[in-house]
């Protein structure tokens, strides 16, 4: 019987989990004047419990993809070093969000949470635009980082045709568990 037990309360807890495995990230650090530095991912995993509010992300720092693949290598290489730090993980919470009130009319909440990329950690707080329809909750938002958030280090050759600050947005289609 605590067997069944058990399993029972489990089911239940998932039914307040949302998941998306192909969530998109997108970040930006291109100038003016300068090649495009632009990647994309679509296939980072999102988990939201909306019992606490809790969320997770992870993703692949290998999955994002530029237009030119150079770069690409150059990013996993020399910058990232995505052989020594694979992931780009952030761990949060909505702060001002009651997930029952979630309908098909856009809300703006808080996300506050760590961003831990290239080893280092750095603490984010950012607008989502949140809704819900149907078992679906849709989440986008953006914010900004520099590479020395991380300890990346910009060559000088190529320091003025990178960004200072790297745009990140973020689109999320988070399913119910």
């Amino acid at each position: 019987m605590p067997i069944l037990a058990g399993l029972a309360i489990s089911g239940i807890q998932a039914q307040d989990k949302y998941i998306d495995r192909n969530g998109t990230i997108i970040f930006e650090a291109s100038e003016k004047l300068f090649e495009e530095v632009k990647a994309k991912h679509e296939s980072a995993t999102v988990i939201f419990n909306a019992e606490n509010n809790q969320i997770a992300a992870l993703a692949l720092v290998k999955g994002f993809h530029f237009k030119n693949s150079l770069m690409e290598e150059h990013f996993n290489e020399n910058y990232i070093e995505s052989e020594s730090y694979p992931k780009a993980i952030f761990k949060g919470e909505l702060l001002n969000l009651d997930p029952e009130a979630l309908n098909e009319n856009s809300t703006e909440v808080t996300v506050k949470g760590v961003l831990e990329l290239h080893g280092k950690q750095k603490e984010i707080e950012t607008a989502l635009k949140t809704q819900k329809v149907g078992d679906i909750i849709s989440m986008t938002g953006e914010f900004k980082v520099t590479p020395a958030d991380f300890d990346i280090e910009i060559p000088k050759i190529v320091r003025n045709k990178i960004a200072k600050e790297v745009h990140v947005k973020m689109d999320f289609k988070l399913v119910k568990k």
